[in-house]
């Protein structure tokens, strides 16, 4: 795995031993980031939750946001996340928070905005519903947030049509397996 553009280009990422995370595959990746660059500012803040190896977030810096901060709560990958952004040169623009998401996002509620969020959460578990219905009344988020969740292709979004619902899926990137959902704040 590697990093495919930017400030830290085609520098080599190390990613946790085992099967307890799933880094996203390099073309995926790419795909992603197609969709991502218009939004990546020097201001940007980007939050990558369930971060794995942090190949995401490490990608959102090397091509240009501000900051980003990676919420993992596996030690394995932890070390793993401090170790690729020493190799990338880019921990003096990276914040790492050793917890689960949720008790992450109430940690961070009120001290930060997120420009761009991603999280890869473990499939079947619903995760990615319980941190958007989270978010949805949180203020972690501002009228121009991008959410990307990655998700298997069977996962049920149709709470995300709900009327009431404060989200818009306004792209899907869909993949053999799995799929990036990105989705828009809705005024309402």
């Amino acid at each position: 795995m590697r990093v495919i553009a930017g400030s830290a280009r085609r520098l080599l990422l190390k990613t946790p031993a085992g099967t307890d995370t799933r880094p996203t595959a390099d073309k995926y990746k790419e795909t992603l980031f197609n969709v991502l660059q218009p939004y990546l500012y020097a201001d940007t803040e980007f939050l990558d939750l369930f971060a794995g190896s942090g190949a995401i977030g490490i990608e959102a810096l090397s091509r240009g946001a501000g900051h980003a901060v990676f919420v993992e709560k596996s030690k394995p990958a932890l070390q793993c996340i401090r170790e690729n952004l020493e190799i990338t040169h880019l921990t003096d623009k990276a914040t790492v928070i050793a917890q689960d998401a949720m008790s992450a996002l109430n940690r961070l509620q009120g001290q930060k905005t997120f420009d761009l969020i991603f999280m890869d959460p473990p499939y079947g578990l619903n995760l990615e519903k319980e941190v958007l219905l989270f978010l949805q009344n949180s203020t972690l988020i501002h009228p121009d947030t991008m959410i990307v969740t990655e998700v298997s292709n069977n996962t049920d979004l149709s709470y995300l049509h709900d009327p009431d619902s404060r989200f818009e899926i306004v792209k899907i990137k869909e993949y053999k397996t799995n799929s990036h959902i990105f989705i828009s704040i809705r005024d309402i």
